[in-house]
């Protein structure tokens, strides 16, 4: 579901040229949801191989890579582990959604309306084992270092941000900054241009740095925790009744401290249908003590006929490989040199 803390939260574009020769640990499940839900035909259907294998994944994961690899960047890709009991809430709720989304496109399909099919198609994306494994296979023969963390991707990506093993966090949610990141970085893998119902909308980078939101909110890192509590996070999705963004601010603000906070909501909370309330404690100690391990960062090596073989077994045309590993080849050049010097 991911965080919403947008409307409060100060960000600045930030140009890919600015982000040459850093590393970035990826989320990696959101990027590849993305993928999923955006490279699509235009009745909806994601790219498939002649065995109906989905293939829209690789196909991001192999060009927009080479494209930000291009640009000098440092790619890490953290994949999700075991995922806390608490969230069990946001996959019930994922799926509720999903349901819902199956129901309107099964419509827009029988009324041949291409347009709705594409909008409600984005919402059914589904991030198989099967789909993790390739994405990985994928990903080390282009030299871009694989994590498994043990427990949440996000939290394993801010852990390694908060010790200096990368430049930042990249990620469209904002969880990575209640897990401590000091720097997120969205629309990362985006194209350069989006479509919209109004045309086509540009996509620039973003970056969020945590000490200025800090600083431009006047809270601690305690106190953006319990913001986000307030306003929903993945383990109590409904957040607390009634409290938005701003409000959630403005209590955080006078109340100061956690119990404090959460003892002036109480009865919002309690007032909640029973599978929505949530105790704080239980949320807030996931943040400050994540399931994460300490990492270490080595690049593998290119490999060229393995990516040669993923791809072709999936339908890729020889033209699309060969011009993909060229830019592969260059943009590695590119890193060494920037190495050297």
């Amino acid at each position: 579901m991911g965080l919403s803390i947008a409307d409060i939260v100060p960000r600045k574009e930030i140009g890919l040229a600015k982000l040459k020769g850093k590393v970035i640990a990826v989320d990696a499940s959101n990027i590849i949801y993305q993928f999923l839900s955006t490279i699509r035909q235009m009745d909806g259907s994601p790219l498939m191989d002649s065995e109906g294998n989905i293939t829209s994944h690789l196909s991001g994961l192999f060009y927009r890579n080479i494209s930000l690899m291009k640009e000098g960047m440092k790619l890490v890709y953290v994949f999700d582990g075991k995922a806390p009991d608490l969230k069990s809430k946001t996959h019930e709720k994922r799926r509720d959604v999903k349901e819902k989304a199956k129901e309107k496109y099964d419509k827009a399909k029988r009324e041949g309306e291409e347009k709705d099919m594409l909008k409600y198609s984005r919402q059914l994306a589904k991030l198989t084992p099967k789909m993790v494994q390739e994405s990985k296979e994928l990903l080390t023969a282009m030299g871009i270092q694989c994590v498994q963390a043990p427990g949440e991707g996000e939290a394993q990506a801010a852990h390694m941000a908060k010790t200096n093993k990368v430049y930042a966090v990249g990620s469209q949610d904002y969880d990575a900054l209640l897990f401590g990141s000091p720097r997120l970085v969205q629309n990362l893998t985006l194209s350069k241009k989006r479509k919209t119902n109004g045309g086509f909308k540009e996509v620039k980078q973003e970056i969020i740095e945590g000490e200025r939101i800090l600083n431009n909110l006047q809270l601690n890192e305690d106190q953006l925790i319990c913001l986000g509590i307030l306003v929903g996070t993945d383990y109590n999705p409904r957040g607390v009744e009634g409290i938005g963004q701003k409000t959630a601010l403005d209590i955080v603000k006078r109340k100061k401290f956690p119990i404090k906070i959460f003892e002036s909501v109480n009865n919002r909370i309690m007032s909640m249908a029973e599978e929505d309330r949530f105790e704080w404690e239980d949320i807030f100690e996931l943040f400050h003590k994540p399931n994460v391990k300490k990492v270490d960062i080595n690049f593998p090596k290119v490999n060229t006929e393995k990516i040669r073989e993923i791809l072709s077994n999936r339908d890729f045309s020889d033209k699309r490989i060969d011009s993909g590993l060229d830019k592969l080849r260059s943009a590695k050049e590119e890193q060494k040199q920037q190495t050297l010097f």
